[in-house]
Formats: structure tokens, sequence, C-alpha cells
């Protein structure tokens, strides 16, 4: 039986790749996908290495960071921070802030000149996908603290340059880019409990559970599937990282850009992630 389990398996890869390039190809965009075992070996990839602008799925090394420095008695999670909007620009230094008209949550900016812990920091910047929250811990964690961690944990087509809205390096093209394969590597680790530890390792995908995103991977999942993820978008860029509780845990990573309208990506993310579901 289990002799023909695997056959089963082995057989229904090269289908499901077929299944997954067909609906990239009627989508006319550029679509990198990733899905791999909970054990750390790829069952698909397509375009796995080809470089993406992050967006906020950025955020995922962000979070590994803070728990990694609390882990090592660096900080405390309970950690009260000043809340300020003003931070500086990679290029020159600049001060530049942040709007909320621009960001996808607004309580943050409601503790301007007050603190916040870094745990409740960090829940914004990935239940609500908080630019603010995320710029906040950047700024505390130090960003080539975070690039080490990436480095070490094997993830290294995730690159994560600056904090968001930085609007000079954009214009210069320095921006935080990914592969599926990067975010795929840091989901993963996540899942098997080797990105921290397994107790803070629990903790994160406990906050990647409340993400209240959930048109894209979790829209493909039965009703009531446990997932842990992080979406990421802008103009004509759609992702989703995920980590996905079924009979057979998986990692599943979808990065999409090309598509104007989020309700199209969104809907060809959920399309290719109830292939994987279904293989």
């Amino acid at each position: 039986m289990l002799l023909s389990l695997l056959v089963f398996q082995h057989a229904a890869a090269p289908d499901l790749r077929a299944r997954i390039e067909k609906l990239i190809d009627s989508s006319g965009a550029e679509v990198a996908v990733v899905v791999r075992s909970i054990q750390g070996k790829d069952e698909i990839a397509i375009d796995a290495d080809k470089p993406f602008h992050a967006a906020s799925t950025m955020k995922v090394p962000v979070m590994i960071e803070l728990y990694r420095q609390a882990e090592a008695g660096r900080l405390s999670l309970d950690e009260p921070l000043a809340i300020r909007n003003a931070f500086h620009s990679i290029v020159d230094g600049s001060v530049y802030q942040l709007s909320v008209g621009d960001d996808s949550d607004a309580e943050v900016y409601k503790n301007v000149g007050k603190t916040m812990t870094l745990r409740e920091l960090c829940d914004a910047m990935i239940t609500v996908s908080s630019n603010f929250a995320a710029n906040l811990l950047i700024e505390r964690l130090g960003v080539e603290n975070i690039r080490t961690t990436v480095s070490r944990l094997g993830a290294d087509g995730m690159n994560v340059l600056r904090g968001v809205e930085d609007q000079k390096a954009f214009d210069k093209g320095l921006n935080n880019t990914t592969t599926a394969r990067g975010l795929a590597v840091l989901m993963q680790k996540l899942a098997a409990g080797q990105a921290v530890s397994p107790t803070a390792d629990a903790q994160m995908t406990a906050i990647l559970e409340r993400q209240t995103f959930n048109d894209a991977i979790p829209a493909g999942l039965p009703p009531g599937t446990r997932v842990a993820h992080k979406t990421g978008t802008i103009t004509k860029i759609h992702h989703d990282a995920a980590i996905v509780y079924g009979a057979r845990p998986y990692v599943l990573v979808v990065l999409v850009r090309g598509i104007e309208d989020q309700k199209q990506s969104a809907a060809l993310i959920a399309a290719i992630s109830r292939e994987v579901w279904n293989r």
C-alpha cells in the first residue's frame, strides 16, 4: 500500500505542474511558484529563483529576527518602544514619514508620541501588515542583522535592504526583493521549528495564522483549513507565502507580477492553491 501511494504521489507531480503552468499561461502574468514539504524538499519549483519586489513578504524575516534577538536575550518582546513617524532614507539619510492613507492599518499612527511593545508592533506588522510597525521594528533590530539571519537560514533569495516607503531608494531601484524559493525556505524553517526555536517558531506561526488578508492562498483551501501565511501587495504585485496544515502539511509560495486588478491576481493565487491542495 505504501509503495502504491509513493508511486501515485510521484506520478501526480508532473500533472500538477502542468495544471499550474496552464493557469499561469492563461493569466498573462509573471508567476513563480514553490511547493515544498515541511521536511524541506521542493516538490514543484516554477521560476523559483526569479527575483520579485518583495512587498510586505519582507516582514516575515523581520519577525524572525525579532524573535531571534528575544531568544538570545538581546531584547524583550514586552519592551516598550517610542512611536515616532520619522525614518531615514538609505540613499542620503534624509528624513521621511509614512502616511496613514498609504498604510493598511491606522492603529499604530494613533500611538505617535506614546509607546507600544515590540510584541504589539510585530502583531500589527503581520496580521494587518502595518508598514509603520515594520519600519519601527527594522530600525530597532538593524537591517544588517535581518540580512544575516536570512543568510544563516539559507534563504538568500530574500533581500531586505530597507524599510517601507523610502521614495528616494525606490526611485534608485533600491528595493526589497525576494524569490519564491527564498520565501519558501523561511516558511519551511518556521513550520519545522528551525527558524529560531520550536517554541518561538510556534508563536510566530500563530501570528501568521491571524493574518486578516485571506483572499489568495486560503481562498483556494477548504473552509476551516489551518493556514499560516503572509501576503504582499503593491501595484501589479501580489504575493502569498503559506504553511498549509492539511493531512500532509506543506509550504506554498506564489509570487505574481503584472496583474493590476488585485481581485484577479488573488483569484489566480487561489486557483493555484486549490490545485496544490487537490494534488
